[in-house]
């Protein structure tokens, strides 16, 4: 008899990770809860608890697991609508640090990686580049990035 219940507690847990894989709009988390709830009670009557204890259990694991799946079909969502930053366009605009002289090529560090960059300017107008200064990345040509060193009202971007 508590096997069954056992069971229907493994199966709920399943479910609701199943339901976090699975785009069922909330119908296999629904189960999974009902599962749960079920074994619950399955096992406290199985224990000799009785239905009068047996209930208040299983509504706070249905209550409980209810919760979590809320919580994470929000969480969920919100990463849904999060736009997809993809490609090495995405860093037009973006503030790097020079790692090593651009003469005329260099490398940057731009949002926690490595790039090839090159200058994109005339060094004895606007003067050299070296580590440890700030630019903004201009364009991207393939794996290179053309850059300028940043103004002072850039460089906390």
């Amino acid at each position: 008899m508590t096997g069954l219940g056992i069971a229907l507690l493994i199966i709920g847990v399943v479910l609701l990770v199943a339901e976090a894989h699975l785009a069922a709009a909330g119908v296999v988390g629904i189960a999974g809860i009902v599962a749960l709830a079920a074994g619950g009670v399955w096992l406290a009557i199985a224990s000799g608890i009785g239905l009068a204890l047996a209930l208040p259990v299983a509504a706070g694991l249905g209550v409980t697991a209810g919760a979590a799946l809320l919580v994470a079909s929000r969480k969920a969502a919100e990463a849904s609508r999060l736009r997809v930053s993809a490609g090495s366009e995405r860093l037009i605009g973006r503030v790097g640090l020079v790692r090593s002289p651009l003469e005329p090529v260099g490398q940057i560090m731009v949002d926690g990686a490595l790039w090839r960059a090159r200058r994109d300017w005339d060094e004895e107008v606007d003067g050299a580049l070296e580590q440890g200064d700030r630019v903004i990345v201009e364009r991207v040509e393939g794996l290179t990035l053309s850059v300028r060193k940043a103004e002072e009202w850039e460089e906390s971007g």
